[in-house]
Parts: C-alpha cells; sequence; structure tokens
C-alpha cells in the first residue's frame, strides 16, 4: 500500500451508488486535493443509500474502500 491511499483510512466520503449486504457500491472521498471514486463495501454489511456521509475504515486496493455511515 502507498501512503497515499493509506490516508484514506479515517476519511469521509459520500455514498454515489448504494452500497448494499454483498453488494459492491460506489463512493466518492477527497483525496489529493480532489475527489475520487472508489468501490465501496458497507463494514456492517447494512443498506447504505446515496447520499449518505461514510467513513473509511479500510482499503482494499487498488481500488475499493469499506465503508461505515456515520
Amino acid at each position: 500500500r502507498d501512503m497515499a491511499d493509506q490516508k484514506l483510512i479515517g476519511k469521509t466520503g459520500r455514498v454515489t451508488g448504494r452500497v448494499g449486504p454483498g453488494r459492491i457500491g460506489e463512493v466518492m472521498v477527497p483525496v489529493r486535493g480532489g475527489t475520487e471514486a472508489y468501490h465501496a463495501y458497507s463494514a456492517d454489511d447494512e443498506e447504505i443509500g446515496p447520499g449518505t456521509r461514510v467513513l473509511v475504515v479500510d482499503l482494499l486496493p487498488p481500488r475499493t474502500v469499506v465503508v461505515t455511515p456515520v
């Protein structure tokens, strides 16, 4: 893992594509002075709808994060 990606853990982002149990979604996370899209799984296997603010709790390289609502 490179250091820039490691810094994703602890950041907050916003769900843009529904995250649900056994279903990969999408979140936008502010990184490197911009905002980037990442694939996302729910940390608690719960449904997280678009527009929900989430916290990144883990990283699955290269472009997938695990999130929980804040």
